[in-house]
C-alpha cells in the first residue's frame, strides 16, 4: 500500500473521502470506510498496521498518529455512539461557553436501545428516552442549553448541589425561568424533582448566582430576615443598573450587592460601581457589599450587620440560627 493513505482511496470516493476528513477532523467511523468510501477491512488493517492510522474506539479511526485534538475527540465519541449520538452534560456547556473546557472525557448521550457504553478515559455514555426533544442542530450536534443545565444538575450527587448548579448554570447561559419550567414540565421523570422545581421559583424571582442562593438560604431565611427585592433596576447616569437585593419592600432603604469576584480590573466596573455608590448615597440608601468569602465562611456575621442596618431604620424581627448563639444579644431589639 502507498505510504499516503490518502492514495488508498479509490479515485471516484476522493471527495468524500476529503469532505468527511475536514468535517470530522480526521476521524472516521468503520461504517464511513467501508461502505462511503470503498475500503475493505483489509485496507483499513494494513493502515493501523503501518501506523499510519490509530484505532480510536471500536469502530472508529484516526488517520493520522499522535494526540488526538479537541476537536477529533469530540469527532470520535460522536462516531462511537452513533447517528443519533450528541455531546450532552460538562461536554455540551463547554461548547455552549457555560463552563471552562478541559481535559475530561467526552460525555454524549446516546438512545437507550444503542450499544455503546462508556470507555474511559476518552467518553462517558449517558442514555435518555426523550433524545429527539433535547437534541439542537448545531455542529457538533448536542443538546439544548436548557436540557445541558438540567443535565447537569440532575447529575449532581444531592439536592443541594443540585440547585446550585442550576442557579450556576442559569447565569451562565442565559436560560430563563421559563424555558427551564416548560423543559422540566416536559421532563416530569427527573431526579431532585422537588428542589429543581424550587430552584426554578427561585430563578423566577430574579436569583441570578449561586452566591445569591447562599444569601437567601444562609443569611435572610436563616436569620429570620425577609427574602429581599431581587435584580432591582436603578436608573444611575441615564443607564440602568441592576441591584441584588434590597428591602425598600420592608420599609428600609437598603441595597446589598453581591459580588462574586476577587477583584475588579476593568476600569469601566469601577467606575460604575463608584458612580452607583454616589448615587446610592446622594438618595440616602444604606448599601452593603459581601463576596463569596464572607456569605460562606461567616453567613451569621453577614445576618448580624444587615439586622443592625434593618433594625436603624426601625424594623423590628430576625432571630439567631443554630450556629450563632453568641448574637443572641444582638437579636433581643
Amino acid at each position: 500500500m502507498p505510504s499516503n493513505a490518502r492514495w488508498s482511496v479509490p479515485d471516484h470516493h476522493k471527495s468524500t473521502w476529503d469532505l468527511l476528513i475536514r468535517e470530522q477532523h480526521g476521524v472516521l467511523s468503520i461504517d464511513q470506510l467501508r461502505n462511503h468510501l470503498g475500503l475493505s477491512n483489509e485496507a483499513v488493517a494494513a493502515n493501523v498496521a503501518a501506523r499510519r492510522w490509530r484505532r480510536v474506539l471500536r469502530g472508529v479511526y484516526a488517520t493520522f498518529t499522535g494526540e488526538l485534538p479537541r476537536a477529533a475527540r469530540l469527532s470520535a465519541a460522536l462516531l462511537y455512539g452513533g447517528p443519533e449520538a450528541v455531546l450532552s452534560h460538562r461536554t455540551a456547556a463547554e461548547e455552549w461557553g457555560m463552563v471552562p473546557i478541559r481535559e475530561n472525557p467526552v460525555e454524549i448521550t446516546v438512545p437507550y436501545r444503542c450499544s455503546a457504553t462508556s470507555q474511559p478515559p476518552l467518553v462517558v455514555v449517558h442514555r435518555s428516552r426523550a433524545l429527539r426533544y433535547t437534541v439542537r442542530e448545531y455542529i457538533p450536534p448536542r443538546t439544548s442549553r436548557v436540557d445541558t443545565v438540567i443535565d447537569l444538575a440532575t447529575a449532581q450527587p444531592d439536592s443541594g448541589s443540585a440547585v446550585d448548579t442550576m442557579i450556576d448554570l442559569v447565569g451562565r447561559s442565559g436560560v430563563t425561568a421559563t424555558e427551564l419550567r416548560t423543559v422540566l414540565e416536559r421532563r416530569r421523570a427527573y431526579r431532585y424533582r422537588k428542589a429543581l422545581d424550587e430552584a426554578v421559583q427561585l430563578i423566577a424571582g430574579g436569583l441570578m448566582s449561586v452566591l445569591e442562593a447562599e444569601y437567601l438560604r444562609e443569611v435572610e431565611l436563616a436569620h429570620g430576615i425577609p427574602p429581599a427585592d431581587r435584580q432591582v433596576p436603578f436608573t444611575v447616569d441615564d443607564r440602568v443598573l441592576w441591584e441584588d437585593a434590597t428591602y425598600d419592600s420592608i420599609g428600609v432603604p437598603l441595597t446589598v450587592r453581591l459580588d462574586g469576584r476577587a477583584h475588579h480590573s476593568t476600569p469601566g466596573v469601577v467606575f460604575r460601581d463608584r458612580r452607583r455608590d454616589n448615587a446610592a448615597e446622594l438618595a440616602g440608601r444604606s448599601r452593603l457589599v459581601y463576596g463569596w468569602h464572607e456569605v460562606h465562611k461567616d453567613p451569621c456575621g453577614v445576618a448580624s450587620e444587615v439586622l443592625a442596618v434593618l433594625r436603624r431604620a426601625g424594623w423590628t424581627g430576625g432571630n439567631p440560627c443554630s450556629r450563632c448563639s453568641k448574637l443572641v444579644s444582638g437579636y433581643a431589639g
